[in-house]
């Protein structure tokens, strides 16, 4: 069985082409700069790709190309897009409407883009998606699965501001928290090489990136997450500030005569590691640039280790214990340096590494000393797969 993974932003269409049968990769690709001039990008399992500029007004295009490179010409995998089982969609922000993976119909695309106000670059851009799949191939059952599904077991002691109970009640404003996808494969992914119910084990889940969320999961539940109402809080991200005192947010409106609209841009795209650093938001060159001396990329690098250890710390007070830590994403699963200083010192809370083990990038390894109480995993995300297999599981429960 075929599966069709799709994740739509507001100018890309990201795919991935999944035999279910051995999980295996058939082509993925992205359809990038739709609405402004449009590219394709088509790799197959094989090696044959495509590099092309296309034409892509909006999402429908964009998605009947993606047909012609999976079905035709010299990188087409498939005869036609009859041998697609169903499609997956990942969708950032589904609120308290979406607490899990949800068969499409009209009704839940109209409600995904009542939701955009609350993710305004991404859920526009999913129901365009959706509703071009549906366009192109109107008999293919469509799954929808929600970031923000997995953090619905957050109790609302912790996903609760203090602001006035009226502005959760109208305006829905409250911690969502998001990459769930990625924490939700990984977590279930430490259960099984550990050996373990996934129910009995303490977590705190470490996805590390561009854009970066801790998570406390307990009985195989959210619990809580660094990521809020937005992604744009937690720990320092690449370009994203993280967690700031919100009147040093206005107080910087202020002095630069920002409106509200600049203020969310310089906190989301002019921040972070990028501008601490005054460099770069890559984790890489944050490091090089440290390891030659500058200050400032120093500076940078240690922020964000530090609200990584303080997270850490945070959620094995509120779980009672401790039992594992993840890394993953792409600073996670590929930079031992970060990885061996949010663990060093952590000796109190039953975390010890083997800098030995820990020397190698993107594979799924235990990294904790054997004399550790607490285990330590590098475990590869794979969103993609995670939501072909909701995918799969929906359209046979059907």
């Amino acid at each position: 069985m075929i599966i069709l993974v799709v994740n739509a932003g507001s100018s890309s269409l990201k795919y991935q082409l999944i035999n279910m049968d051995d999980e295996s990769v058939i082509a993925k690709g992205n359809c990038d700069r739709i609405g402004i001039d449009g590219h394709l990008s088509h790799k197959t399992a094989d090696g044959r790709t495509i590099e092309e500029d296309c034409n892509f007004p909006t999402h429908s295009e964009a998605f009947a190309r993606l047909v012609d490179a999976l079905t035709t010409g010299d990188a087409s995998v498939i005869k036609s897009m009859d041998e697609i089982s169903a499609v997956g969609h990942r969708i950032v922000q589904g609120a308290e409407v979406f607490t899990k993976t949800t068969m499409v119909t009209p009704e839940v695309i109209d409600k995904i883009e009542e939701l955009k106000e609350l993710a305004p670059v991404h859920n526009h851009g999913h129901a365009l998606a959706l509703w071009a799949c549906t366009k192109v191939m109107p008999n293919v059952p469509q799954v929808v699965v929600f970031d923000t599904a997995f953090h619905q077991t957050i109790p609302q002691k912790a996903y609760m501001y203090g602001l006035p109970y009226e502005d959760y009640e109208k305006y829905h404003v409250r911690k969502y928290g998001f990459h769930g996808t990625s924490h939700r494969f990984v977590t279930a992914a430490l259960a099984e090489v550990m050996g373990k119910d996934l129910k009995d084990l303490k977590i705190v889940s470490c996805h590390l990136g561009n854009g970066s969320s801790i998570t406390a999961v307990q009985n195989g539940q959210s619990i809580d997450t660094t990521m809020g109402f937005t992604p744009l809080d937690g720990v320092l991200m690449g370009t994203r500030c993280g967690a700031v005192d919100p009147s040093a947010v206005t107080y910087v409106a202020n002095k630069h005569g920002f409106t509200t609209s600049d203020m969310d841009t310089y906190m989301n795209k002019k921040s972070g590691l990028l501008g601490v650093s005054g460099n770069s938001s890559d984790w890489r060159d944050i490091t090089a640039a440290s390891e030659s001396g500058d200050k400032k990329a120093l500076l940078a690098r240690d922020m964000l280790v530090y609200d990584i250890k303080k997270d850490i710390g945070a959620y094995a007070a509120i779980m009672n214990g401790l039992d594992a830590v993840i890394f993953t994403g792409g600073i996670g699963e590929n930079a031992p340096n970060c990885r061996e200083m949010v663990c060093e010192d952590m000796e109190y809370l039953g975390i010890k590494i083997d800098k030995d083990a820990n020397d190698f990038k993107g594979e799924l390894k235990k990294i904790s000393a054997p004399d550790s109480k607490v285990e330590v995993w590098v475990i590869p995300t794979n969103e993609e797969l995670l939501i072909a297999r909701d995918t799969l599981a929906m359209i046979t429960d059907k």
